[in-house]
């Protein structure tokens, strides 16, 4: 895997070693953390995956200040954090050199691809809310949340796949792309966030069907689901099927030579929607995933039409 690593960096040109070593730590959190995207991303050109690696190795790593705190931590002690974390992010998208690793990457991609810092201090303001927000009245206000956690990601990662129509033309799909995966990391995950004291399933929809937090918790606790949040779930499926389909049209719009790892994240993603239907809405009792031989089959065939899109000669300017 390490030569693949360092074939990735010499292919996008990055050269001292220091960076290197930087980029190679977000490539590990992303291999780690992300496996499904990790795959995906294996498809595209090598010189385009650091920037990916940096991206979401930045995003993964700030979660998991919140999501994986020390033993003993306070909320106080992860504010502290995340606040030294946004001062160096500031240094970072300021043109200063950032102190921790992940940032030195990081600011190389945003200087790299030109990316508006305001994406970041968004995802920023997201992982804040996580200390303070513990449920979500309706999709609206979740939205607002995931707008920084999972929307801002779609429109980081959009200038490295490239685009054949208008960015402004795509951003809309990029943007509804992130939200769809993150809507099914919460429909997957619901009795880990509950475990950190999190409810991101919209409390509306919840309550349409009589659940509260307190069946949450006891379906969560006999690891076994309850008629009525079966139904629940099973309408939020459909929500986020939606947006799926708000994202699609956007896979045509992205570089040719980038649409094949697009496409197999977002199949890959939308199938976890498939095993939580087959398993009747039951998302207590195991937690879904995609198998690694269906990850290969859609791996491999993706990498041939990469391969060909790279192949394909490029018109000349002028």
């Amino acid at each position: 895997m390490r030569g693949a690593a360092t074939a990735e960096l010499d292919a996008a040109g990055i050269g001292p070693d220091r960076l290197r070593g930087d980029y190679l730590l977000c490539r590990d959190l992303h291999a780690r953390h992300g496996r499904t995207y990790f795959t995906a991303t294996r498809v595209l050109p090598p010189e385009r995956r650091p920037a990916v690696h940096a991206l979401y190795g930045f995003a993964r790593w700030v979660d998991d200040i919140v999501d994986e705190p020390p033993p003993g931590a306070t909320a106080a002690d992860l504010r502290g954090r995340l606040d030294a974390v946004g001062a160096d992010l500031g240094r970072a998208l300021s043109g200063r050199e950032p102190r921790e690793p992940v940032l030195r990457a990081l600011a190389h991609t945003v200087e790299g691809y030109g990316l508006p810092a305001g994406y970041f201090t968004a995802f920023m303001d997201s992982m804040r809310m996580d200390l303070d927000v513990t449920g979500y009245r309706d999709l609206e206000h979740l939205r607002e949340y995931m707008y920084g956690s999972a929307a801002v990601i779609g429109l980081q990662v959009l200038p490295v796949l490239g685009t054949v129509a208008p960015r402004a033309e795509a951003a809309p799909h990029a943007a509804a792309l992130g939200e769809a995966f993150q809507l099914t990391n919460f429909l997957r995950d619901v009795a880990d966030d509950l475990g950190r004291g999190r409810v991101y399933l919209p409390a509306d929809v919840l309550g349409a069907h009589g659940v509260d937090r307190e069946l949450l918790e006891h379906c969560a606790r006999v690891r076994a689901p309850d008629r009525r949040a079966r139904a629940a779930v099973a309408d939020l499926v459909e929500v986020n099927r939606g947006v799926y389909r708000e994202a699609e049209p956007g896979i045509a719009m992205l570089s040719p030579v980038s649409r094949p790892c697009v496409a197999t994240a977002f199949r890959l993603y939308r199938a976890i929607l498939d095993e939580i239907s087959a398993a009747d809405f039951d998302v207590w009792s195991t937690r879904h995933r995609v198998s690694d031989a269906r990850k290969v089959a859609a791996a491999v065939p993706a990498l041939a039409r990469s391969l060909l899109a790279r192949s394909v000669p490029r018109p000349r300017s002028g």
